[in-house]
């Protein structure tokens, strides 16, 4: 299946600034917000056209992709989404719940006041989105608020292993899972909200074990 579709704001940010890295952040956002599937095909060409930009840029925002893990060169075909099996699942979910514990033990040691602030108010946005017709913006919001805790653990190395292991396991893949059941997804999107409170709450009192 191939997936061409940009939004009208896309293609006007790829316009004014046609670099590689703001293509390569449209093409990762479409990916890990479920829009490109696993087997789709990300043809140059298209990209190019619809983004208004020339095919150098393009294949460069591709060949990050590629080492980021996200997608794989097919010899003689193209560029594909990178298919995941469910051992990749299991272990890429396994670990980042462990990373995620440990970035929190670090940036509840590290965190300042204001990026506190900044936490509470992605937790009052995660507020208005909590609703199974709001899931896209409750994932890139959850996206952001454990991206922003790595940022706060001030520990490189950390921030660039969560990265690494975000990309091999996109949330959309939990949610398309429990999609299949709404009981679950209503709970689960509950439950992911009030983990997130005692996560804050816990930074606040700079509470690595509780964090």
């Amino acid at each position: 299946m191939i997936l061409n579709s940009h939004s009208k704001e896309e293609t006007e940010l790829i316009q004014k600034r046609p670099l590689k890295e703001d293509i390569f952040n449209v093409l990762h956002e479409k990916i890990i917000s479920g829009t490109y599937k696993p087997g789709d095909w990300l043809r140059q060409e298209d990209i190019a056209t619809q983004l208004g930009v020339s095919m150098t840029p393009v294949r460069e925002a591709l060949d990050l992709l590629v080492s980021a893990g996200l997608v794989e060169r097919v010899p003689y075909r193209g560029v594909r989404v990178r298919e995941i099996s469910p051992k990749d699942v299991i272990e890429a979910y396994g670990l980042r719940l462990v990373l995620e514990a440990v970035i929190a033990q670090e940036a509840a040691r590290n965190i300042t006041d204001e990026q506190i602030a900044v936490l509470e108010g992605m937790l009052e946005e995660m507020k208005k989105h909590n609703s199974l017709k709001e899931m896209s913006n409750e994932r890139k919001l959850s996206r952001e608020f454990h991206a922003a805790i790595a940022q706060a653990s001030r520990n490189d190395l950390l921030i660039k292993l969560y990265e690494i292991v975000t990309n091999a396991f996109p949330d959309w893949l939990l949610y398309e899972a429990l999609f299949q059941n709404p009981d679950l997804l209503a709970d689960s999107t509950a439950k992911t909200l009030k983990e997130h409170i005692a996560i804050v709450h816990a930074l606040k009192k700079r509470d690595g074990e509780k964090a």
